[in-house]
């Protein structure tokens, strides 16, 4: 019904840059809240950032000022800008949100999740 893609991982290194994309289809009737989670081998998955419809934001705070979060609701669209990368940010990267579906008639609010892009920073 609804898919969650997710693009734009990749290697790079200490103090460099990546931007993720993600795009959600699928029998949409409206997003709420969309957002970017991680995690690292043998952590618990955290959240990272998160944007509502309304536009109020939220980070983790050991990615404050250094990552930027930003969506498209036209393209059902949420995009992560990461900048002064730090070794500690290596992980998985999924995107999540927060969705009403409708189909046949009936509408439905679930949670729904990308299968995740890989982020490693290393020299």
């Amino acid at each position: 019904q609804v898919q969650l893609v997710e693009s734009g991982g990749g290697l790079v290194q200490p103090g460099g840059s990546l931007s993720l994309s993600c795009a959600a289809s699928g029998n949409i009737f409206s997003i709420y809240t969309m957002g970017w989670y991680r995690q690292a081998p043998g952590k618990q998955r955290e959240l990272v950032a998160s944007i509502t419809s309304g536009g109020n934001i939220n980070y983790a705070d050991s990615v404050k000022g250094r990552f930027t979060i930003s969506r498209d609701s036209a393209k059902n669209a949420v995009y992560l800008q990461m900048n002064t990368l730090k070794p500690e940010d290596t992980a998985v990267y999924y995107c999540n949100a927060d969705i009403l579906v409708q189909q046949r008639g009936v509408r439905r609010r679930g949670d729904y999740w990308g299968k995740g892009t890989q982020v490693t920073v290393s020299s």
